[in-house]
């Protein structure tokens, strides 16, 4: 291929790729593969001056600003670091530096080394002290304005601590924990949505939301390292670490393991500290920020049109391997979500031995063609979650046949199901012993049947000595059986039996919701217990007579009459009742009258890039509206993503409104 024809064919890619990570926060490409792409780019061009053009991704900072936010300037320019992936990439940064600044050969310029957090760039604007923007990075000049989901973030702080400049603007990383996004991948995963691949694009995509509360409860974090005046592209004092020094004084959150480093082996000795190290953190990190720590010679060194030249951002190595996939297996979760998990060969990856990673669900595995037998690369996701990044299809036997998946339950035996418009499949077996532990603390949970003291230890341990097998086993239990268990006393176990003998008479929708009966949440359970008054009449409801009930559709009657059918949920319920259980009915609720989509019954399908359905779903209801699973005559609105399937059919056939992504975004935000 000629140069200019792999040059054009190369930018199409990056662009595609470009669009994919920083627009839609749904990366196809590792770190390594999309810089390698760009580096062949970068080579060519070099080679090939006349082959530059102006819109070329190695002439450009960054990614578009997505759609759906409004835009605002940076005070100054926020350029992209030119990466540095070993020790001589980082002298030969070095050498530069002193040769523009004229540094003897025995004289060393002094450094500052930070981590590099793996997150969203962020820009915060304060005047007065007060807080005031917040804004992306988005394509170096101008970025997304996510002020109210920045002031959701609770390490950033609201107003400085005096004195302070007038006006100014503060640099940083807004970045997920690693504990949070375990925990948040292992949610989507359960509801069987998809994961993300690594903390940065959970941060990207969590900034993006646009419901503030569900933003603070992500447990976003922070870290700021720099100050910009509308004067200086570098803020004030001499050097950078006195700025950081001034940014904590003012009550900002700044990463501590930053060192000032008296020349270029400092740095490179700091490089190799935390590329061991950095496993230890409780946020990830991939690699190590390099910046000459004089602010007056930065000045001196300026910048290109893409970088400064006083920084450099070492890449950690990327952290792969290739191992035997040996079989794929299947997990069932508490709502009887089974999810595939490959076992692998034993292989050392990122400090650790791996035998296991995700594989997300069925349909992605048939996508990617991934095979019980196939030699396959291995990364690990953001270091934490080890995830196949692809086969390795030259060296497949001709005879290897592709993964299918089982049609019954591996813990109970129960025949699997996939609802309509899902990739999930699931045991509706309540009584499943795989997904007793974790349905044990939902049923036990405040928004179910709110048994105090019954948390994931205690449900462990009761499942695991074989004292509960279902929910109903719980009320069967001696306060002499539950003092016996590890860290369970007497008074413990006391409070514990006092707590069940309460929750008999629980409100009818806090029974049906524990149940984790399949599409009936909260607002489900609550109408169910309204509109039909007893356990007994729901057990004994009819598809048509469920569906007669507002805010039921075809689908969640189905789903109930589904549960109430299968014999050992029956079996259950049954136990329950004999166990002393008298759910009582609820009253009516007041409308929710005077909101702004009060009357109004939505339908939301599809995927979107910048919510989850949940999320969608808790704006409607934050407004006054309604949210049901299923199209009926009912339905008011129909929200559409991408890959709507059947419902979208439906919804026309009926001549249901329509809204896509962006004129539901443009009806919550307006109201």
């Amino acid at each position: 291929m000629k140069p200019a024809e792999r040059a054009a064919g190369l930018r199409e890619l990056i662009r595609q790729h470009n669009y994919r990570y920083y627009v839609l926060d749904d990366p196809s490409l590792s770190d390594a593969e999309f810089d390698a792409l760009l580096a062949e780019l970068a080579q060519i061009e070099h080679a090939h001056p006349e082959l530059v053009v102006p819109d070329s991704p190695t002439q450009r900072v960054g990614g578009e600003p997505a759609d759906g936010f409004e835009t605002a300037r940076h005070m100054r320019p926020m350029l992209s670091l030119d990466n540095a992936y070993d020790e001589a990439s980082l002298r030969e940064f070095d050498e530069r530096v002193r040769k523009i600044v004229a540094a003897p050969d025995d004289a060393g310029v002094a450094y500052v080394a930070e981590l590099k957090i793996d997150g969203l760039s962020i820009a915060l604007t304060y005047e007065q002290g007060r807080l005031v923007r917040g804004v992306t990075r988005g394509d170096g000049t101008t970025g997304e304005d996510v002020t109210a989901n920045v002031r959701a973030i609770r390490a950033i702080p609201l107003s400085l601590r005096s004195p302070v400049p007038d006006l100014v603007e503060i640099r940083g990383e807004v970045f997920l924990p690693k504990a949070a996004f375990a925990a948040m991948n292992a949610d989507r995963e359960e509801r069987g949505e998809p994961v993300f691949a690594n903390p940065r694009n959970a941060a990207a995509g969590t900034i993006r939301m646009l419901d503030a509360k569900a933003v603070a409860g992500r447990g976003l974090r922070a870290f700021l390292y720099q100050a910009v005046l509308p004067q200086s592209v570098h803020g004030f004092g001499r050097t950078h670490g006195q700025m950081l020094e001034e940014l904590r004084i003012w009550g900002l959150p700044v990463e501590t393991h930053w060192r000032r480093c008296d020349g270029i082996e400092a740095v490179v000795a700091f490089c190799q500290e935390w590329a061991g190290q950095r496993r230890d953190l409780p946020f990830e990190t991939d690699g190590v920020v390099v910046k000459v720590d004089d602010l007056s010679l930065r000045e001196r060194l300026g910048a290109t049109a893409k970088f400064p030249r006083w920084a450099a951002a070492f890449k950690f190595p990327a952290e792969q391997a290739t191992t035997r996939l040996l079989a794929i297996e299947v997990n069932v979760g508490r709502t009887g979500a089974v999810t595939p998990y490959a076992v692998l060969e034993p292989v050392r990856l990122g400090g650790t031995t791996v035998q296991m990673a995700t594989l997300h669900n069925a349909q992605e595995i048939a996508r990617r063609d991934i095979r019980p037998g196939d030699r396959v690369l291995v990364e690990k996701g953001g270091d934490i979650i080890p995830k196949i990044v692809k086969p390795i299809l030259a060296d497949r036997p001709e005879t290897l046949a592709p993964w299918v998946m089982p049609t019954r339950c591996p813990a109970c035996g129960s025949a699997l199901v996939r609802p309509e418009d899902e990739v999930v499949w699931r045991c509706e077996n309540a009584s499943c012993p795989a997904r007793l532990r974790r349905s044990l603390e939902h049923f036990a949970s405040r928004r179910a049947m709110n048994i105090e003291g019954l948390g994931e230890a205690l449900a462990d341990q009761l499942v695991t000595g074989g004292l509960v097998r279902d929910y109903a086993d719980l009320y069967a239990l001696t306060a002499d059986q539950v003092a016996a268990l590890d860290r369970m006393g007497k008074k413990s176990a006391a409070n514990l039996i006092a707590e069940l003998d309460r929750s008999r008479q629980a409100d009818l929708w806090r029974l049906l919701h524990g149940l984790g009966i399949r599409h009936v949440g909260e607002g489900v359970a609550r109408a169910l217990a309204v509109g039909l008054g007893s356990l007994e009449a729901i057990r004994s409801a009819t598809v048509e007579s469920l569906e007669a009930v507002p805010d039921v559709g075809p689908v969640v009657a189905r789903s109930v009459r589904s549960f109430f059918d299968e014999p050992r949920n029956a079996d259950l319920v049954d136990r329950l009742v004999k166990a002393g259980l008298n759910p009582r009915g609820s009253e009516p609720e007041p409308a929710a009258a005077g909101q702004p989509l009060a009357g109004l019954t939505f339908v939301i399908t599809g995927t979107f890039d910048t919510m989850s359905r949940e999320e969608a779903a808790a704006a409607v209801e934050r407004l006054g509206g309604k949210v049901t699973s299923s199209i009926s005559r009912k339905t008011s609105r129909l929200v559409v993503g991408r890959d709507a399937g059947s419902k979208l059919d439906k919804a026309r056939a009926l001549g249901i409104v329509e809204l896509d992504e962006a004129q539901f975004r443009t009806l919550i935000m307006a109201e």
